[in-house]
């Protein structure tokens, strides 16, 4: 019997959307609107909710458990079925590393034309099964609905220790900031060579499942946790320096980026994702860097890494898939790209 990859070779799922991964999402400025004029719970057992939203929401149902719930779905960005499912699968998981907890059970989250080939439908299953059993987890079900463009995630329940959860605040200064992958998947995508776009597929392909039991092991010198998705590390930054009262500065020259993602922003390549960043921190943004620097940390990511803000003690514990992005300045509030 053939393989799924080989009855659909020739399908490319991008030709079936209009815009796809993270840099589908809403723009955060809009999207902090919309939360800020939702009711926030007034259960106590919401340790993390809308007020002030967070990576996923985390809610105690024991003294030493407490579940980690969150959900992510988009559009295809890349072309082969298998790549997508696992992609977004380990997109969606990584919101629950994020809070420090680990992956139990995940639902599929689909919309297909109705003529959208059967195949591919199950080879995105497929791999996205395989990498949410990669994160520890187990599909338990999902919801498929009619859709005239393919959308696909998940919806991923967790566990975590309630006395052991990551958040976007806490963040001090004299920390270090770490990030776990390289960043630039954006612009790698869109202006890199077929082999960049490998590359960058295969660091999107990869859980952030190692990076959140490091941190994890790293105890009280770990302050600040958050991924890099679709704001870019600009935005997720800000984030950070907004819920800890801190200044985030990123040393643009340093960063570690994806072969090909440099080189296409030096080029003036710039994704559809890139002006709605640059609006969410204009107002909080001081910078000196160049114009490439700036637009590496405002390309919107696609299962990115994990962000810390670590104490300088803790950083030679960590293992070389980390690298140091910045670090954290007293306050006010504020994002500072050199």
């Amino acid at each position: 019997m053939s393989s799924p990859v080989q009855d659909f070779a020739d399908l490319k799922l991008t030709e079936w959307t209009s815009c796809g991964g993270c840099a589908a999402k809403w723009g955060a400025s809009l999207l902090t609107d919309l939360v800020r004029d939702m009711p926030s719970g007034a259960d106590p057992a919401l340790l993390v909710g809308l007020a002030p939203f967070d990576d996923a929401a985390i809610y105690q149902v024991a003294p030493d458990v407490a579940l980690v719930s969150t959900t992510d779905f988009f559009p295809p960005l890349v072309d082969h079925p298998s790549d997508f499912g696992a992609i977004a699968a380990a997109n969606a998981c990584s919101d629950v590393f994020a809070m420090g907890g680990r992956v139990a059970i995940a639902v599929n989250v689909a919309a297909f034309p109705e003529h959208f080939p059967r195949e591919a439908i199950v080879a995105i299953f497929d791999a996205a099964a395989a990498v949410v059993a990669e994160a520890g987890g187990t599909i338990a079900g999902g919801h498929t609905i009619r859709n005239p463009e393919p959308i696909f995630g998940l919806a991923v329940q967790g566990v975590v220790h309630p006395d052991r959860v990551f958040r976007k605040g806490g963040a001090q200064p004299g920390d270090v900031l770490v990030l776990s992958k390289p960043i630039g998947t954006g612009l790698a995508l869109a202006g890199g060579t077929p082999d960049d776009k490998a590359e960058a597929i295969l660091g999107m392909r990869r859980l952030n499942r190692r990076a959140s039991e490091e941190l994890q092991a790293l105890g009280a010198t770990v302050h600040a946790v958050t991924d890099v998705t679709g704001y870019g590390l600009a935005g997720h930054g800000w984030e950070v320096a907004e819920r800890s009262g801190v200044q985030v500065v990123v040393h643009t020259d340093g960063i570690r980026s994806y072969p090909g993602a440099r080189e296409a922003a030096v080029r003036g390549v710039r994704t559809g994702g890139d002006p709605r960043n640059r609006d969410y921190v204009a107002a909080h943004l001081s910078s000196t860097a160049t114009a490439d620097g700036e637009a590496l940390c405002m390309d919107p990511q696609t299962s990115g890494g994990l962000l810390a803000a670590v104490h300088p003690s803790a950083v030679a514990d960590l293992s070389p898939m980390w690298w140091t992005v910045g670090e954290v300045a007293a306050g006010p509030a504020s994002l500072l790209l050199r």
